[in-house]
């Protein structure tokens, strides 16, 4: 199956990192090479990154052109250690496109998505802990929490409950006999109200890839790899990473905290950057043509 993914916020994000010849910037979520095209074209130097195997043999073919490219496979969370083990000491921008890829959603193989049947995998390198370990292996307290705090699944107790009688009777193997479980887990209302899967499938994904652990420690790194004036663009595709991203991206830029009665600041404490703009929506366009654009933000912030 050929790696095509429908970048999101496309003309947005490549202008956020204000792109020029003298610049290095780092693509962590370089996919199907679409972004990092765009940006091998008009940066100095560009790192494109993905921890997909698949997406990297792509990379390698469509960016072959390039001889400003360098092409990493690993977590865009060990930027420092990538960075260090290419002796670059610092870079200018860095875009994160997160979430899940087009391929891998429709790549039925995967098992990303509740449309297609599939064993049940999700992960986005191929390698260590899979969907089926956490829908086979976790205790019931455990699966209903992640469910809960990933995915934000009001029935995520019920979930969990029926995933361990069902498991007990044989393993859950596949998308579809998940989706079973869950759709019978909910009221009958509640299936009317989109797709039932769509809730836990995401917070099994971001419990199998350690998405948001990886989200905060790429932004704390990447700050302290970010050249002054380096530019960090973010496309985030539902709440919980955009939290993540609008609350690290305002510590960074608060000035002083000091309470408001006091004379002068004792604090000291001085605002790190800017926001180059608060966040960006897709067009009406766009949604049109993209229909899982519907959710994203895009978020930048300036280093001074």
């Amino acid at each position: 199956m050929e790696f095509n993914h429908k970048s999101v916020l496309f003309d947005e994000a490549i202008a956020a990192l204000e792109l020029d010849k003298s610049k290095i910037i780092a693509d962590g979520t370089a996919g199907g090479g679409g972004h990092s095209r765009e940006i091998a074209k008009a940066a100095g130097r560009l790192i494109a990154i993905d921890r997909d195997p698949d997406a990297i043999a792509v990379l390698g073919k469509r960016l072959s052109e390039f001889d400003n490219v360098t092409i990493v496979q690993d977590n865009f969370s060990n930027i420092k250690g990538i960075l260090s083990s290419l002796e670059i000491s610092g870079i200018d921008g860095l875009l994160l496109d997160l979430g899940v890829s087009s391929f891998q959603l429709d790549n039925g193989e995967r098992g990303f998505s509740f449309h297609q049947d599939a064993p049940l995998d999700m992960r986005m390198s191929k390698t260590g802990l899979s969907a089926f370990d956490v829908v086979n292996e976790y205790n019931e307290a455990a699966l209903a929490d992640v469910i809960w705090k990933y995915g934000e699944e009001k029935f995520s107790r019920s979930i969990a409950r029926n995933i361990v009688a069902s498991r007990a009777e044989k393993p859950i193997e596949t998308t579809f006999e998940l989706v079973d479980i869950i759709k019978k887990s909910m009221p009958a209302k509640e299936l009317k109200k989109g797709h039932p899967a769509r809730k836990t499938f995401q917070a099994i994904r971001i419990e199998v890839n350690g998405e948001l652990e990886s989200l905060r420690r790429a932004l704390d790194d990447a700050f302290d790899c970010l050249n002054p004036g380096g530019i960090i663009a973010v496309i985030t595709f539902h709440s919980l990473e955009d939290r993540i991203v609008k609350e690290k991206f305002a510590d960074w830029t608060k000035g002083c905290t000091c309470p408001k009665e006091f004379p002068v600041c004792v604090c000291g404490n001085k605002p790190k950057g800017e926001l180059p703009f608060k966040s960006k929506a897709p067009t009406e366009r766009e949604l049109e043509d993209n229909s899982r654009a519907r959710s994203s933000r895009l978020r930048s912030f300036r280093k001074f």
